[in-house]
């Protein structure tokens, strides 16, 4: 027997396939749910340690930058120049045969710059903090060494005295040790002669950079003023000073090319001080700004010092 389709009117609907309905997707198995769980929280926790990270960053570079922060100097308040090429070679014999000490002073002309020269013979150095006695016989030379800041009165870069640290700041990367007798001077952003002069009861300051191994540094500080400096010349110890006013940058560029291997600033300008000749003769320099009265010397003035061994 053989089945006709149903006919259908024109006003009819005929559905063609499974008279069944459509069966949904099953749910995702538990395990698919667990992963997607860790996946969020892995996500969450590498946020958190990334924005610690940046957090930690944050932090150590502000104390970064506020150790290298240029400090404000009283002495030496941030006011550059043409290089000059005249290459001069001071020859210095490093002592003589006489027992007393005392400082040699030699005058040169380096790039049209009066330069002198103070070497101290049979004497060794050491830093001192506050005022200064001038009647002290064993003194054969003395200058001021690092500045004070303007802002607190502090001083500026790290400072060591007799073993005892007086500053930290890093600002200055040039810096000046005397550690049992010897002196180091050379240019770092960190030296391990800090701690040094800390252990062994020595000397360390910091300043201005001026010669680096034979090449010159040039500073920040514009205008032109007298300049000193300590220098290194073959392992030969020696102070400068400019006999005229000069640029920060002239100054090291004369100092390079008298042929010093290192150098670093010493307070200039009138900043007080003097020198003890074989004669036993002082020769001052500067403006004697404790005895005058002209000015109130800040507490925290320090002075490189040579004393006859």
């Amino acid at each position: 027997m053989i089945l006709l389709e149903k006919e259908i009117q024109d006003t009819e609907i005929r559905v063609i396939g499974s008279d069944s309905l459509p069966v949904p997707n099953p749910k995702p198995p538990r395990r698919f749910k667990n992963i997607r769980r860790w996946l969020i929280l892995g996500a969450i926790f590498i946020i958190i340690i990334i924005i610690t990270g940046i957090i930690i960053h944050k932090i150590s570079s502000y104390k970064e930058a506020v150790l290298y922060a240029e400090e404000p100097a009283y002495f030496e308040p941030l006011i550059e120049s043409e290089p000059l090429i005249n290459k001069q070679q001071i020859i210095i014999v490093p002592n003589d045969s006489t027992a007393i000490g005392y400082t040699e002073i030699r005058d040169t002309i380096i790039n049209d710059i009066p330069i002198r020269m103070y070497i101290p013979h049979h004497a060794e150095m050491s830093l001192h903090l506050g005022r200064i006695n001038r009647q002290d016989t064993t003194i054969i030379y003395a200058a001021q060494a690092a500045d004070v800041r303007a802002d607190n009165g502090g001083i500026v870069g790290a400072f060591v005295l007799k073993g005892e640290p007086k500053a930290w700041g890093l600002s200055k990367k040039g810096y000046c040790a005397s550690i049992d007798g010897k002196v180091t001077v050379g240019v770092a952003d960190n030296s391990p002669l800090f701690e040094k002069a800390t252990e062994h009861g020595g000397y360390f300051f910091r300043q201005y950079p001026l010669v680096d191994n034979g090449t010159p540094i040039f500073n920040e500080p514009k205008g032109k003023a007298i300049r000193r400096g300590i220098c290194d010349m073959g392992g030969v110890i020696f102070m400068v000073e400019s006999l005229a006013k000069e640029s920060f940058n002239d100054f090291a560029q004369a100092l390079a090319d008298m042929g010093t291997d290192n150098a670093v600033y010493l307070v200039g300008s009138t900043a007080y001080g003097w020198a003890v000749d074989r004669k036993g003769i002082a020769h001052e320099f500067g403006e004697d700004n404790f005895y005058t009265g002209r000015r109130r010397m800040p507490k925290n003035t320090s002075y490189i010092v040579w004393r006859r061994k």
